[in-house]
């Protein structure tokens, strides 16, 4: 039985209307997205780059330049229906907004990318008995700038960031079964245990995000994340973009179950 759609809409409405928070376990059953937007100049390097690191940037819908409408959700308006939108310029963190209609309109030629996120496998996690922590805390899910560089395309460039979930050592290969049927949504974890091997040092610290609680006989499971483009924005210094902040994602109007292998 497929969700509601009105459940997605109403979660938009919540996020257009300025309620600010992390979207995880919001429409449950419904994909979310990370989003980045750049200047048409810049559009084809980061399709390049996206097409080149499939794992961290699914690209899931590509707009218009100036548009702010996608097919994964017809009634939807990108500058207003995320929580939370980060603006950068030239590499550099310069706001936290929102809302974004006026930018959107100052730059006119943007062209938004909306790339898969885990959180759409986090409800079969659920489903499977599999606690998702940040969910259960009421957190925002840490996630890690790695020592991994990605493929270069173009002007961009720049490292792998991932999400961490901690899952119970019994039931690691069973989380990594069930998230690799959605490949268009990062599918299995990229990494199992050992963080020092991507270079993160210490878990109680994320990048992004908020740290959680590992429990004793759990496992760090690291999957590659969709803010990958924000570091490759730091990383390559674009002269503008807008992108989600991390957690705060876009809900769509397509189910989960529509990336399932």
């Amino acid at each position: 039985m497929l969700p509601d759609p009105e459940t997605a809409r109403a979660a938009r409405l919540i996020c257009r209307d300025g309620a600010v928070a992390p979207t995880a376990g919001m429409a449950p059953g419904f994909t979310q997205c990370n989003m980045i937007s750049l200047p048409r100049d810049w559009a084809w390097d980061f399709l390049l780059f996206g097409q080149r690191n499939p794992k961290p940037c699914p690209i899931l819908d590509v707009t218009d330049p100036g548009d702010f409408r996608t097919s994964l959700a017809p009634d939807a308006d990108l500058r207003r229906d995320i929580p939370l939108y980060r603006v950068w310029r030239d590499g550099e963190l310069v706001d936290s907004l929102p809302d974004v209609t006026d930018l959107w309109a100052e730059q006119g030629d943007l062209v938004t990318f909306l790339i898969g996120c885990s959180f759409t496998f986090e409800t079969p996690l659920q489903q499977a008995g599999i606690e998702v922590r940040h969910i259960a805390q009421g957190r925002n899910v840490p996630m890690f700038l790695t020592n991994r560089a990605c493929r270069p395309a173009g002007r961009l460039h720049g490292n792998m960031v991932v999400s961490m979930r901690p899952i119970p050592a019994d039931r690691v290969a069973e989380a990594a079964m069930i998230s690799g049927r959605f490949p268009a949504v990062h599918g299995a974890p990229i990494h199992i245990g050992a963080p020092e091997a991507l270079g993160i040092t210490d878990l109680t610290q994320p990048d992004f995000g908020d740290p959680v609680a590992i429990h004793p006989g759990e496992v760090p499971v690291f999957w590659a994340c969709g803010v990958t483009p924000q570091a490759a924005v730091m990383a390559s210094r674009p002269p503008f973009a807008i992108t989600h902040a991390p957690g705060h994602m876009f809900i769509t109007d397509i189910p989960d179950s529509r990336w399932q292998i």
